[in-house]
């Protein structure tokens, strides 16, 4: 088994030659937002002529890259109803940080990915998407996660849009430093263990599973330079017989731990017996009082997470009234019932979705876009009558409320 690596010259982007079992792999680690890596991948491919192109994308990502009209195909309230909001945001959120990139370089966040798959029908060498779905890949980091590795995720997600922070295109090019990124890699692990297992590790393994198994005598694959020396080490474990590249496991989502799934129904159950007991020990005046506590604490941290999202008035009053009453239902959150009412009186228009693309690139643009301002809503919503439990549970209790 022979392993050589070299510099491509003359952009300096770093190119991994294996040699494995008689075939050849070349690995090219690319920036997602830079230039030098477009142009890489463009002379790699020419010069090269492989047998097989593999590229670190999924069919989704694909579209929406290629489709500029595939946002306004979207089905808001089809994707709150399926309970996907959470997830949209999410995905909208780590689009913003490549966008914000991309912007401030002069390149679209994926033109490398796309500027390997045209190299490819340009000189008609097949090519395999050979990342998992970006869906997936959430759902699992979520699923995954502790409760305080949620709320850590979420803060990080939210950082990233509120920060205003400008690279330049040098700094872009030094993350491709074998330096910089096992400090990085080093540093996510330890704020995010989980999700640095899913985000990368899990990757790795489904990348060179991909790579390793598609067909082809040179097989040339196109990745981000973070998954480099993870998916050259799994594919020298996989020639040698130490790991098999499967990745059906990875493309399964873990159902919710048991005391996710009880949770929706042990709350309720609690706030209605705490509120039954004020009944019963202060009669009517008594029970009153605590289903008042409840309703104004709730329904009020609800309402300001709905303002907060620069939600419609009535909205923001529609949170209000919904939110103790859906909190005591597993059946349908808040968050649907407030997103749903933002999407009947503010509509998102036709520019909104031709926006779109341009505003996630902005924390402005979030709140101004009314297609994101829903999920906004959605979210903070959400949020804001979790807090608002957690607070009312405690003054429910006798002699508190």
């Amino acid at each position: 088994m022979q392993i050589t690596e070299q510099e491509s010259q003359p952009v300096g982007e770093t190119v991994t030659e294996l040699q494995l079992d008689g075939r050849r792999f070349t690995i090219l680690g690319t920036a997602h937002v830079s230039q030098a890596s477009v142009d890489a991948v463009r002379d790699l491919i020419g010069n090269e002529r492989p047998d097989r192109v593999c590229v670190e994308i999924d069919d989704g990502r694909y579209h929406s890259l290629t489709d500029p009209d595939a946002w306004r195909k979207l089905d808001i309230f089809r994707i709150l109803k399926e309970r996907k909001g959470f997830l949209l945001l999410g995905n909208l959120v780590l689009a913003s940080f490549q966008k914000r990139l991309g912007l401030d370089l002069g390149v679209k966040p994926g033109a490398e990915m796309l500027a390997a798959i045209e190299a490819a029908d340009e000189y008609d060498i097949p090519y395999t998407f050979c990342d998992r779905e970006i869906q997936t890949t959430l759902r699992r980091a979520w699923r995954g996660s502790s409760l305080w590795g949620k709320n850590k995720m979420l803060a990080a997600l939210l950082a990233s849009v509120i920060s205003g922070e400008k690279l330049q295109e040098s700094e872009i090019e030094a993350l491709k430093n074998q330096n910089a990124l096992e400090a990085m890699m080093e540093e996510l692990s330890a704020y995010l263990p989980k999700a640095k297992s899913v985000l990368i590790d899990e990757r790795d393994h489904y990348l060179a599973a991909n790579i390793f198994k598609s067909s082809g005598d040179h097989v040339v694959a196109v990745i981000g330079a973070g998954h480099l020396t993870g998916v050259v080490r799994k594919l020298k474990r996989f020639a040698a017989g130490e790991e098999r590249p499967d990745t059906e496991d990875l493309d399964r989502v873990p159902p919710p731990k048991l005391w996710t799934r009880a949770l929706p129904y042990v709350v309720p159950a609690i706030i209605i017996a705490l509120i039954g007991y004020g009944f019963v020990q202060g009669g009517f005046m008594g029970g009153m009082r605590s289903l008042g506590t409840w309703v104004l604490v709730n329904g009020t941290l609800s309402a300001i997470g709905a303002a907060a999202a620069l939600a419609h008035p009535l909205t923001v009053i529609g949170s209000f009234l919904a939110a103790p009453f859906t909190s005591m239902n597993p059946t349908i959150g808040v968050g649907f019932v407030s997103a749903a009412l933002e999407a009947l009186l503010r509509k998102p228009r036709v520019e909104d979705f031709e926006r779109l693309q341009t505003d996630i690139a902005r924390f402005r643009g979030f709140f101004r876009n009314r297609f994101t301002r829903i999920l906004l809503v959605f979210f903070f919503a959400t949020i804001g009558s979790a807090v608002g439990t957690f607070i009312a549970i405690p003054m429910l209790f006798p002699g508190v409320a």
